[in-house]
């Protein structure tokens, strides 16, 4: 079920580059970074993969995942998060990823790693803690810190945290407020459903499910090759049509 959710968001996500990558190339005349149709969409698709991040790392430690096999995975995400970088930054040099998803992701499974074995027994605890990282996002941007601390936060050095009062100018853009607030309801929820209602997890998808799986179970080979393909066909279109 986790796998077909994960599914799910990869094939909202590339919709959503698939048109993100024809408004770069002039197919489309879109705003992706203020139209809400947009910015939702946009917010929809990563709270997905995040949620759907956490219950996985539930599942990890209800088999009794071992750390060398969480570093192994750990550091495929981490490498594919350094190569984004590298790739946004000969596409978007002023505009570079430098804390997207990935990047996000690495972070928050590493932090939630650790305090899996506590957040197992504290769901309550964990879900409050949600609540107040997603609360933070709206009260960091009314500018509730001094102005000079304010600055600080938004600079790039601390501005992964999430507590900005601007957005930076970067094409990707995923911190820890709030959304590590997603990764922690995710564990909470899929933590919950292994105790109380394994049946849910374990349920008998039908076959027409099969791709949506297969997609979630290879969701960072996806994430990071689709792209270069997107665009690569979109260039294509634009030079025939010349």
């Amino acid at each position: 079920m986790i796998d077909a959710l994960r599914g799910a968001a990869i094939v909202w996500m590339t919709m959503f580059h698939f048109c993100f990558d024809l408004n770069h190339a002039g197919f489309i005349r879109q705003n992706f970074y203020a139209d809400p149709f947009w910015t939702w969409q946009r917010t929809a698709i990563v709270s997905l993969f995040l949620f759907c991040a956490g219950m996985g790392q539930s599942a990890a430690v209800a088999q009794e995942q071992s750390w060398a096999r969480f570093w192994r995975r750990w550091s495929q995400v981490a490498a594919c998060a350094l190569l984004v970088t590298l790739g946004s930054l000969w596409m978007f040099p002023q505009s570079f990823i430098y804390f997207g998803v990935l990047h996000g992701m690495a972070l928050m499974l590493l932090l939630l790693r650790w305090v899996a074995p506590w957040a197992r027994r504290n769901l309550p605890i964990v879900i409050g803690i949600g609540v107040l990282l997603i609360a933070s996002k709206f009260l960091a941007q009314q500018s509730i810190f001094p102005a000079a601390a304010t600055e600080l936060l938004n600079q790039r050095g601390l501005n992964w945290l999430g507590l900005i009062s601007r957005k930076p100018n970067t094409e990707d853009y995923v911190p820890l407020v709030p959304w590590l607030g997603l990764v922690l309801w995710g564990f909470a929820a899929g933590t919950w459903l292994e105790q109380h209602r394994p049946d849910v997890l374990n349920i008998r998808l039908n076959r027409g499910f099969t791709p949506l799986t297969v997609l979630g179970r290879w969701s960072l080979s996806y994430y990071m090759l689709h792209q270069p393909v997107l665009i690569t066909g979109v260039m294509l279109a634009s030079w025939l049509a010349r």
